[in-house]
């Protein structure tokens, strides 16, 4: 049998082996990031990013939207070069806008004059022109116009590789200001993320909004390698759609849009316009017109540059200290807690993740969000469980030890209290009752061995009957006796008159034995009875070699003491004075005052008579 050091030891290796495999899985997924998972987590991230977005108004930037209105005014698109060179001089003219974007492509060349100016203005004027790369493999890759805006790629930042591109005519391929409009869905078809680097036939080209930040700022836009990994870059989506100024391109073109709106900022020309198919969706709406993509990466781009948004990082470290420690915390914990108290501990955990994993998204970290949840769903699959039983195992073992101890009443009791009443040692008042055979050596001396052991076995059990059966605790036998309290482990008001009705009662049960015994010719037996109560220790006491549920305390020397001098007292039963005062159903009689054996106490003593 397994010692309770060694049993402890098996259960917390159980708990670690528990532990280590929820933080490896944990980290497992993690690294490796399943599409399940992965889906998982940007979907929470989508509803933070919701939540989260500002409504304060973007003053750095406007949006000039090509819409249904500017439509029916002007006419159908495409519009003439005249008109889109028109709306970008008096943006970066009358407007003096810092820098304009034209979120559009020209792949063929239009009227001339138009065209020329077009080319003058994107060759000299802060005007970023748009080319669109396609990243999906096909047999036949589409190369559209003439490229512009390559420069060799930095080899600290790879690129995503294209496989086409849709430019403008060859005439704008001198433009000093092109950035890449193209982008790749998630697999969900949410657009998360855009390409800040797109490699292409040994060139590397920016993204739209890049280009035209750098643009406005005399090249001087961070570099790509501060906020992009792997070519890609998170946009961040800070601010709601409606935090945006949106202009209509009619407005601008007759110039009646106010000049505060614009001067100073950077201005995106798109089209919300259904009929042209520039429809995206992203984490804020399902449909939204695909300038607003442009419009938040510049925001993202800006607040980068302001110090107010921090640069993309992986968040790992992090993530690992934080499972490190609140599974380690979660272990040590759910070893003290109940059932439902580890699992309100894991719903806390999960909460405190949540709350602490949202707020590293808003500063961008691109740890799994959901990572940690699938640690402590395992946790509350096998670990909680294994508490459970070990709880119930521990439940078993109480209940086993009392079962030895008290009446079955008495134990159906405690369970029902939910063993509120433990083995933990605690002072109680409890009523003794001590019995003992008179002359048992010289009553079983003349016997064989098994008659002697028969009439032990008879004599005890006509001593533990009435002690169960009055929902007494039986402490212990004394080789040809026994020991037991009432008031322990459940309280009892009325212990005094229940050790005496086990008392009254034992004596029958003994003058029933003996009458059983008279025809065989064996002589008859005696038994002494002392009963007192006090205070005294009660629980499981003892060493972790062995242990045992009793009572010490004085009452038990005194039921002793007093169990002794019915030797030389007129009666079998001899109560003290304690629980003489205790007594309500019983008088009892007194049989004097006594000095008691082995002390210079001299006491009232008290019996009761059977009817």
């Amino acid at each position: 049998m397994a010692s309770p050091i060694s049993r402890l030891s098996n259960i917390w290796t159980i708990r670690v082996a528990i532990a280590v495999l929820a933080l490896v899985l944990a980290l497992t997924l993690e690294w490796l990031r399943p599409d399940a998972l992965v889906r998982l987590d940007e979907g929470l991230r989508d509803s933070f990013l919701r939540l989260s977005a500002q409504h304060q108004a973007e003053d750095r930037l406007v949006v000039v939207d090509i819409g249904e209105e500017a439509l029916r005014a002007l006419g159908p698109w495409p519009w003439p070069r005249q008109r889109m060179a028109d709306l970008a001089e008096i943006l970066l003219g009358n407007y003096a806008a810092r820098g304009v974007g034209l979120d559009m492509v020209f792949p063929e060349p239009g009227d001339a004059h138009g065209d020329a100016r077009l080319i003058s203005l994107a060759e000299h004027a802060p005007l970023t022109l748009a080319q669109i790369f396609d990243y999906t493999p096909r047999q036949f890759p589409n190369h559209l116009g003439t490229l512009a805006g390559g420069k060799v790629p930095p080899s600290s930042q790879p690129g995503v590789r294209a496989e086409g591109f849709m430019a403008n005519h060859a005439g704008l391929a001198g433009a000093r200001c092109v950035g890449n409009i193209g982008y790749q869905p998630d697999t969900d078809g949410v657009l998360r993320r855009t390409p800040i680097n797109t490699d292409f036939d040994g060139k590397s080209y920016p993204h739209f909004a890049s280009a035209l930040l750098a643009c406005g700022q005399n090249g001087g836009a961070l570099q790509p390698d501060s906020f992009g990994a792997n070519g890609l870059w998170r946009v961040p989506y800070s601010r709601n759609m409606s935090a945006y100024t949106v202009i209509s391109a009619t407005d601008i073109l007759n110039e009646s849009a106010p000049r505060d709106l614009i001067a100073g900022r950077f201005v995106l020309v798109g089209s919300s316009a259904l009929g042209l198919g520039d429809r995206v969706s992203t984490p804020l709406a399902p449909v939204s017109s695909g300038v607003m993509v442009h419009a938040a990466s510049l925001t993202g781009l800006l607040d980068l540059q302001a110090g107010r948004l921090q640069a993309p990082w992986s968040g790992r470290a992090v993530l690992l200290a934080w499972c490190v420690l609140s599974i380690a915390l979660a272990t040590f914990l759910m070893a003290r807690l109940s059932a439902w108290g580890g699992l309100l501990l894991i719903v806390g955990l999960t909460l405190a993740w949540l709350g602490s994993a949202f707020a590293g998204v808003a500063r961008q970290a691109e740890w799994s969000v959901t990572a940690p949840f699938w640690a402590y769903f395992l946790l509350l699959l096998v670990a909680v469980p294994h508490e459970w039983w070990q709880a119930q195992r521990r439940t078993r073992q109480v209940l086993n030890t009392l079962s030895h101890y008290v009446a079955q009443p008495v134990l159906d009791e405690i369970v029902r209290l939910n063993l509120q009443h433990s083995l933990k040692p605690m002072l109680c008042e409890v009523t003794v009752l001590i019995a003992d055979m008179e002359g048992y050596t010289r009553a079983t001396s003349s016997l064989a061995l098994d008659e002697a052991a028969e009439l032990t076995k008879d004599f005890l059990g006509c001593l533990t009957r009435p002690v169960l059966d009055g929902h007494g605790t039986l402490d212990k036998y004394t080789g040809d006796g026994l020991v037991a309290f009432w008031g322990a482990p459940l309280p009892c008001a009325d212990q005094a008159d229940r050790a005496v009705s086990a008392a009254l009662a034992i004596l029958a049960e003994v003058e029933a034995l003996n009458a059983r015994r008279q025809p065989r010719g064996l002589a008859p037996v005696r038994v002494r009875i002392g009963i007192e109560s006090g205070s005294a220790l009660v629980g499981d006491l003892g060493t972790s070699f062995r242990s045992t549920y009793t009572a010490v305390g004085d009452c038990i020397n005194f039921a002793s003491r007093l169990e002794a001098a019915a030797r030389d007292l007129p009666t079998q039963l001899v109560i003290g004075s304690a629980t003489r005062r205790l007594l309500r159903k019983y008088d009892a009689e007194g049989l004097g005052a006594i000095k008691l054996r082995g002390t210079q106490t001299t006491t009232e003593v008290f019996t009761v008579r059977p009817d």
